[in-house]
């Protein structure tokens, strides 16, 4: 495409916890730096303007889900490389988000892979300790079920790795996916 690279809707999906935003700001820092048009929605950007009529019952949750991937779509046909960092724990909804991406194949599902322990461990934001206490109901992991992906396009295990070495992985897929060239990834 015109700037080297074709749209897409790159999917970060795990647990509270597993490394989903900064992975996907880090991945987008990387993408901008080589010259690549990038767009991030995360809960920062879009609780608060788009989805911020939705409140967080399963019904508010499918309905959040699937404007995000509405907008996303929106990016990626506009030649640019959108990424979503979100729970979304529900496979229906992901997969729901894939048959609709204009072509199929602009839909690349990041499975952020973390054991709930170690997500409980860092519990950035307090969340599991509010969700033990029963203060938070329908906490994912806790006393709600997220449902890994079940073929993922790319599973990235932020225990195991460095966010570097995360980066990388996405970068490299990217590139034998086509979505970017070789020596964008070039350091």
């Amino acid at each position: 495409g015109l700037k080297g690279h074709q749209g897409a809707v790159l999917w970060f999906t795990g647990l509270s916890g597993s490394g989903k935003s900064t992975l996907a700001v880090a991945v987008e820092s990387a993408l901008f730096e080589r010259g690549c048009h990038t767009f991030i929605l995360d809960g920062d950007n879009v609780r608060h303007g788009l989805n911020k009529n939705l409140g967080f019952s399963p019904e508010d949750r499918e309905e959040n889900i699937r404007r995000i991937g509405e907008v996303a779509k929106l990016f990626a046909d506009a030649g640019t490389l959108a990424l979503t960092a979100f729970i979304s724990p529900y496979r229906e909804d992901r997969d729901r988000i894939r048959e609709t991406t204009s072509r199929n194949d602009d839909f690349v599902e990041v499975f952020v892979y973390c054991p709930l322990d170690v997500c409980e461990e860092r519990d950035p934001k307090g969340l599991y300790k509010k969700a033990r206490a029963g203060e938070i109901p329908e906490f994912t992991g806790i006393s709600a079920p997220y449902e890994e992906p079940a073929a993922a396009e790319l599973v990235v295990d932020t225990a195991e790795n460095s966010l570097d070495e995360c980066v990388d992985l996405v970068l490299k897929h990217l590139v034998a996916r086509g979505y970017i060239e070789e020596s964008a990834v070039a350091v």
